[in-house]
């Protein structure tokens, strides 16, 4: 069979040994295998953005090492222990570093595909929302639409806890927000072939989807659980009726942070269903920030919003300074607004607004010095002392 060319002719034959050559001479490509980082490395990395946390830092560099591992484990094969991955939960207090830790992981450190979902637009299939597939739509994108890559990334799921159910009894209209959700996500996050439309949005009919198989994913689940603390101090303060009363922990130990004696157990009480605990076999805890960690945030790591402000007015020409008593004032405002690394910024941009507004494209000043005496002039502005928490 003679195929046509555009001035000539080729037979059929001609074109399978041409085919043949080509591919004995083509290099053979492979993906290329991440690049094994030690616990130790990741977490001397995460150290120089996040302060304290140290638990969670290791649990997290730990999870990430063993997921590099999993991926350069050889196929399948009957004779050989496979590596199963361990997914992880993260509970913590709002302002803590949950998400700041997730996203310290993807741009510094990881050299898999990473996504960061959002679980409160998640509902059900077929309500207005987000299905649980656009997890992967996100993971898919993050990874150049590389289905290979993709397979072996890493998610982190935010706000999970926004989807516990909302109470023991049954109500009489659909949790399209709660277990629904909870239910879609089990064999999404234990390994399934899901398939996902790559734009992104609702499912149809006529839709391209692509297949990817979740089983290499590693799923890192993060919230604060607000409330939990107390279904933790209940249980902790179990005590057989009579005069001999003993806690199980001490109750110094207990006003300092419950959440690291969370148990599956309390998990289960806040609304999560057994089934989605139980593919999260690794939990740990991030502390709340007092004050010697608050002040650590305003300066130490890369990031820190010190540097930030002395960067925003040097774009201006005016160096800022911030005195030690300035800096103790604005911790102590945080600690009592109770929104963690979160309150620093906003009393840190009460302080400046004022400076910045003045300051902006002028010549004249060249240095500003923040003192306690500014701090409280400025803050006394905005009415700080109407969003304490109680």
């Amino acid at each position: 069979m003679l195929i046509s060319g555009y001035t000539a002719h080729i037979c059929d034959e001609c074109v399978k040994h041409a085919t043949l050559l080509i591919d004995s001479q083509a290099p053979q490509e492979s993906s290329p295998q991440p690049k094994l980082i030690t616990p130790k490395e990741i977490k001397a990395r995460l150290d120089q953005y996040v302060v304290g946390q140290d638990i969670a830092k290791k649990v997290l560099s730990v999870a990430v090492y063993n997921h590099y591992k999993r991926l350069i484990q050889p196929p399948h094969d009957d004779g050989e222990v496979q590596i199963e991955k361990s997914n992880i939960l993260m509970l913590g207090k709002t302002g803590t570093g949950k998400t700041y830790l997730a996203r310290i992981l993807a741009k510094h450190i990881l050299e898999v595909p990473f996504c960061i979902a959002d679980a409160t637009v998640l509902t059900e299939a077929g309500y207005v929302g987000e299905d649980v597939e656009s997890i992967l739509t996100r993971l898919l994108q993050a990874a150049d639409y590389d289905v290979a890559a993709a397979e072996k990334g890493i998610v982190y799921i935010d706000e999970i806890d926004k989807v516990a159910c909302k109470g023991d009894n049954p109500s009489i209209t659909r949790d399209v927000s709660g277990e629904g959700v909870q239910q879609a996500l089990l064999k999404l996050v234990e390994g399934t072939l899901v398939r996902v439309p790559p734009q992104g949005g609702r499912k149809h009919p006529d839709q391209k989807m692509i297949q990817i198989n979740t089983e290499n994913i590693l799923f890192i689940c993060g919230g604060a659980f607000l409330g939990i603390d107390r279904i933790i101090g209940k249980r902790l303060n179990m005590q057989p009726l009579g005069f001999s009363m003993q806690t199980l922990v001490p109750s110094a130990a207990q006003s300092e942070n419950l959440l690291a004696y969370v148990c599956s157990a309390d998990i289960q009480a806040y609304g999560l269903i057994p089934e989605l605990i139980g593919r999260l076999p690794i939990s740990t805890h991030l502390d709340p920030l007092d004050a010697q960690t608050l002040k650590r945030i305003l300066t130490e790591p890369k990031n820190a919003l010190i540097k930030q402000y002395v960067k925003l007015f040097a774009m201006e020409d005016v160096e800022l300074q911030f005195t030690e008593d300035a800096l103790d004032y604005v911790v102590e405002k945080a600690l009592e607004i109770k929104l963690g690394a979160r309150g620093l910024r906003s009393i840190l941009e009460a302080i400046v607004t004022d400076a910045m507004f003045e300051y902006a494209a002028q010549q004249e000043v060249n240095s500003l010095i923040i003192d306690k005496a500014y701090a409280v002039r400025e803050l006394s502005k905005v009415h700080l002392e109407m969003r304490k928490v109680a």
